[in-house]
């Protein structure tokens, strides 16, 4: 049995994101993680490759790679309506190009006649002006005989909200104005492959929004039918300049103005839009007398607009089948690692906080722990393997292990994560039995204790003591700078904000190893 999966099935799918994410109840951030991705041939088998940054490899889309990245998340940012937009293609408006008419038959069968589109959304029939207004193409002097259309040397800036020609150099082209990108938008989401899309069109009260949504909206105006395509000319027509017949069809209302010269059919333009169609038919009756066979026979196509006209669903009309997402990491809070590196980047809906069932609902999450020093030897690394040699019962001689995340040399405040790979084979790379498993197949706490060791670099050989004395969240190193830490720290030693493993991963890309350095920002 043949199926589809429908261009609405995605809009819809794009459109229910978008809301959930508006939803209160609900909680999603954008997060970052995975600082050591290549690493050594121990790390290989670990969601990891060895040839990582040259070679990044797909996500897994499995349970067991999904808890592998909750364990290597280090850092969250909430995402808000502000920061969430439906999205399509960048069109450029260019003087001289062509582009397309919007059709409601584009197909495998009847492609775009420019582009060889098979589908609507992939045509190029709407634009981008120079001042960031957007306008669907309604003609283009195309018709059977000229299916290419004209070149466009007027740039649409008017914002009518009727279909209008946008200068006149009489390239044939009619432009249906939609909306106009907002300032904030072309700042936060600068594209060069996407335009941005208003939320909330069907229920916003800007009042250029309105204006158009209702202007589309053809069981009130009257005004669904904007263009009729003339595919054949036909021949044997009675002649006379706007002679007004029917559109019929499955609607009411509709009707052309049709020029007839030397018997052939010059010009239709709609003189009423009507409403209720979904196909329609120009009644050439009273104007076919002298038509004496089949192959006079005009052919005219009304074009019929998404929905109930153009403007009324512009996500219908446009296809916003993709969400864009913008979030902004930087060092206004010490939660983040600004000397980190990272190679995934995700969303998560929906974590709950550390010890709770409760739904994270603060603006950033850290889901790093981090021990704080008095002192430290050498210089931390991240991405190193570091170590502690426990001495309190049951676990003395047993030893606490992690992965630095970050180091912050003026805090002395460590970051660190756990995943398997400190506790799998190190030999195979897996579940495979070894000597040794019953202590180094077990996660232990790093200790805060009196006569606690030195936490140690496996590969730098720093040596932290921790600062078993310090609780809190701000610190004072040079003794005029109060500084906040992000977290809360007991006795040297902080938790992550979130369960490991909490929420759902509904997003996630692999990329090379980003580097960062304090002055950066990633927007």
């Amino acid at each position: 049995m043949s199926a589809i999966i429908t261009d609405q099935f995605r809009i819809l799918n794009a459109n229910n994101f978008v809301e959930s994410v508006e939803n209160v109840n609900n909680s999603y951030y954008v997060f970052i993680g995975l600082p050591n991705p290549a690493g050594t041939s121990t790390l290989v088998g670990y969601g990891r490759s060895s040839d990582w940054n040259s070679s990044t490899p797909a996500p897994t889309d499995s349970f067991s790679y999904r808890s592998h990245t909750g364990d290597t998340m280090m850092f969250g940012k909430k995402i808000s309506s502000a920061n969430i937009r439906r999205i399509i293609r960048r069109v450029d408006w260019v003087s001289g190009s062509r582009y397309e008419i919007y059709r409601d038959d584009y197909s495998v069968e009847k492609p775009s006649p420019l582009t060889q589109a098979n589908r609507l959304y992939d045509a190029n029939y709407y634009v981008l002006n120079s001042d960031f207004k957007v306008y669907v193409c309604i003609d283009n002097g195309s018709t059977g005989a000229n299916p290419l259309g004209n070149v466009s040397q007027d740039e649409p800036t008017f914002t009518d909200l009727e279909p209008s020609k946008a200068g006149n150099s009489g390239d044939g082209y009619l432009w249906k104005y939609l909306f106009t990108v907002s300032p904030s938008d072309i700042i936060k989401f600068d594209s060069t492959e996407f335009i941005t899309v208003p939320n909330s069109w069907n229920s916003s009260q800007d009042s250029q929004i309105r204006s158009v949504r209702e202007n589309g909206d053809s069981s009130v105006n009257q005004n669904q039918i904007k263009h009729v395509y003339i595919e054949n000319a036909g021949s044997g027509y009675a002649n006379g300049l706007s002679q007004e017949v029917d559109i019929i069809g499955d609607g009411e209302g509709a009707k052309a103005r049709v020029d007839v010269v030397n018997g052939s059919i010059t010009d239709v333009n709609v003189s009423a839009g009507g409403k209720g169609y979904s196909y329609g038919i120009v009644d050439l009756g009273t104007l076919s007398s002298g038509v004496s066979t089949s192959t006079g026979r005009a052919k005219l196509v009304p074009i019929i607009p998404p929905g109930l006209g153009h403007g009324s669903d512009v996500y219908t009309e446009l296809g916003t089948d993709r969400v864009i997402v913008y979030a902004r990491f930087d060092d206004s809070t010490k939660d983040f690692p600004i000397d980190t590196k990272f190679s995934q980047v995700g969303v998560v809906k929906n974590p709950t906080k550390v010890g709770t069932a409760v739904t994270y609902t603060d603006n950033t999450y850290s889901s790093l722990q981090a021990v704080k020093f008095d002192t430290v030897t050498g210089v931390p690394q991240v991405g190193e393997e570091i170590k502690q040699v426990l001495t309190v019962s049951p676990n003395v001689g047993k030893v606490s292990t992690g992965y630095i995340a970050s180091y912050d040399s003026e805090t002395k405040v460590l970051k660190y994560f756990r995943d398997r790979s400190l506790n799998f084979n190190r030999t195979s790379y897996d579940h495979t039995d070894y000597a040794g498993i019953s202590t180094a197949g077990r996660i232990y706490q790093f200790e805060s204790v009196v006569g606690a060791n030195n936490i140690e670099g496996k590969s730098s050989f720093f040596a932290g003591a921790i600062s078993r004395e310090f609780s809190g969240i701000t610190t004072n190193p040079t003794g005029n700078k109060l500084i906040n830490l992000g977290v809360n720290f007991i006795s040297g030693l902080s938790n992550s904000e979130i369960n490991k493993g909490s929420g759902e991963i509904v997003y996630l890309d692999n990329r090379p190893l980003i580097v960062r350095n304090s002055r950066q920002k990633e927007d």
